[in-house]
């Protein structure tokens, strides 16, 4: 009996041992989680959205270039539940357009996988909705890696980069410019190398991202509240260009037109607003189209009208003509002997193509003569000629907002003390210019002699949609506007009377002056020309335009001379303006 009841005794008390130990397990492992960090999914979130760059629309409003973003989808494949990955790859196909089989070789791959680098915003956009499908359907787990990490992700839909669309190929080229893509922490961003896109780069450039930090829901999406940080995302400013691109598009198959047709290496035309500097067309037969550049687009990369120097010819000779005029160093009613076409200056020859024994001073311009430029010029000491020059805007930039503009050349102005140098001068050699240039200096000469630096953007444009006006340099009197109205008109001349004839519109006032010049290569001149005729149109109401024609290297066999390529050119374009309703002829 004692036995027995000893026996029952070791039992209860063997089961409260148990049960006490049991419980010290308990409040021990209690307390340990209290006291240590819980290894739980992470309920934060981080959203960053980034800005992009600012678009460029031309002065009519079509949008010549924009930047689109392009996103990355991303998943840790740890996070897709074994049993549930068919799904996945199914749903997926379904939204991204990617055959299954790719999807499939992909996710044999472990951890995070981009699944594709290239997706537009509109498909992301899908996918995003996709990932909340997912997690309610519970395709993802949560997964505990070899640190005792515990994660949970599902399909990340985030950005790659930033692409730039040119909706015009090469409208505008290549002036517009284009871009290069270089990798900016966790994107790839774009950056201006040429044109516009170079010159106004940092106004265009995305000014701030997107930024949200907060708790997440289910979707993995940022939970706005008073605990979350945000901050607004504002992209670069829009650039409103000067030049409409109705207008650009028709002078640029005019280039194109006239390139074929004269077998030219490249035809220029600019247009500017006289009173102002407002470029309103800038074209070349010379384009590329900055969505695809290929190697052999090389050439055409470069902006010719204030990338490449040339020596301009006799397109010169109404400048040094109001140079002249304006120092009072020669009446127009002067008479010049003009030596039957051929005379010897020291031991260097000039000739005249038309051979004439004398003119007057005017009548050299009307009739481009090389050896009345040449005596003429010799009145002007060494320095009064360089800085005059200068003074012209020869041998420095234009000030035109686009990038890489040369200067051209004005030799050292001891060169001037030369008669021969003086005398080459004046008639288009021994300098380098640029068409801009040559196009800024005869808007002096049209607009009263004042010299408005040229420019081809007009307006910044915030996100909201407000537009800023551009300050420009002040303009500078160059001429007496007695001297330049005197000169203007001697230039109606040229094409009423003298070499530019067939620039004729009737109903409009046009004058100009012509310009063939030889190319130098080398060392010494060669069978090849640039070709030019600078001037103006005005019309009755007050409209006018100085427009710049340089037709390079035309073919030398059939027809090099300006009164036969850039002339007629010319002509083209005025009777365009009028049919754009930029002029109105008298009847």
């Amino acid at each position: 009996m004692h036995n027995c009841d000893s026996k029952k005794t070791g039992k209860i008390l063997l089961l409260f041992l148990s049960i006490g130990t049991g419980f010290c397990f308990f409040l021990g492992t209690t307390f340990y989680h209290l006291i240590t960090d819980r290894k739980l999914p992470n309920f934060q979130a981080k959203k960053i959205e980034s800005a992009i760059r600012g678009s460029i629309y031309s002065s009519d409003g079509f949008l010549l270039a924009s930047s689109k973003k392009i996103y990355k989808a991303v998943v840790n494949t740890y996070n897709i539940d074994p049993q549930k990955k068919d799904l996945f790859v199914s749903l997926f196909s379904i939204y991204s357009k990617i055959p299954r089989d790719e999807i499939e070789l992909k996710l044999q791959e472990k951890g995070n996988v981009v699944l594709s680098y290239d997706i537009d915003s509109k498909s992301a956009s899908y996918l995003k909705q996709l990932n909340i499908k997912l997690n309610t359907l519970n395709v993802f787990r949560s997964y505990e890696d070899k640190n005792g990490n515990i994660f949970k992700y599902g399909l990340s839909i985030v950005e790659s980069g930033e692409s730039r669309d040119y909706l015009y190929n090469d409208a505008m080229e290549p002036i517009l410019g284009y871009i290069y893509k270089e990798n900016d922490k966790r994107i790839t961003r774009v950056t201006g190398v040429k044109g516009i896109e170079r010159s106004f780069n940092e106004e265009l450039k995305p000014i701030n991202d997107l930024l949200m930090i907060g708790k997440r829901d289910i979707g993995f999406n940022v939970i706005l509240n008073k605990d979350s940080n945000f901050q607004d995302r504002i992209d670069g400013y829009d650039i409103i260009s000067s030049i409409p691109l109705k207008l650009q598009k028709k002078i640029e198959r005019l280039t194109d037109k006239n390139k074929i047709a004269l077998g030219a290496k490249e035809i220029l035309v600019g247009i500017m607003e006289s009173k102002s500097g407002k470029i309103i067309a800038l074209a070349s037969s010379a384009r590329f189209n900055p969505n695809a550049i290929t190697k052999k687009d090389y050439p055409a990369l470069n902006a010719s009208a204030v990338e490449y120097s040339y020596e301009p010819g006799s397109i010169i000779k109404p400048i040094i003509y109001s140079i002249l005029l304006d120092k009072n160093l020669i009446s127009p009613t002067e008479n010049i002997f003009l030596e039957n076409g051929r005379y010897k200056l020291h031991n260097f020859y000039i000739t005249d193509t038309r051979k004439l024994q004398s003119s007057s001073v005017e009548e050299i311009l009307l009739y481009s003569s090389n050896i009345g430029m040449a005596k003429i010029a010799q009145r002007l000491e060494p320095q009064e000629y360089y800085e005059s020059l200068q003074a012209f805007g020869f041998g420095k930039q234009t000030g035109i907002d686009l990038p890489y503009e040369k200067n051209g050349t004005i030799p050292d102005i001891r060169r001037f003390r030369s008669e021969v140098y003086k005398a080459t001068v004046s008639y288009g050699y021994g300098l380098r210019t640029t068409f801009m240039q040559m196009l800024k200096g005869y808007n002096t000469i049209v607009n009263h002699g004042i010299a408005y630096d040229p420019y081809i953007v007009e307006y910044l444009q915030v996100p909201q949609q407000i537009r800023y006006k551009l300050k420009h340099q002040e303009p500078l009197r160059i001429l007496s506007d007695k001297t330049a109205m005197e000169v203007k008109n001697t230039l109606i001349k040229v094409v009423k009377e003298g070499t530019g004839r067939s620039a004729q519109v009737k109903g409009l006032t046009i004058g100009g002056k012509t310009g063939t010049a030889h190319i130098a290569q080398g060392g010494k001149y060669v069978r090849k020309y640039n070709s030019s005729f600078f001037g103006f149109v005005s019309d009755a109401k007050g409209n006018e335009y100085t427009i710049g024609i340089s037709v390079f290297e035309p073919n030398e066999i059939e027809a090099y001379f300006a009164s036969m390529t850039a002339v007629p050119l010319f002509k083209e374009v005025v009777e365009l303006l009028v049919k754009e309703n930029y002029l109105y002829p008298s009847q």
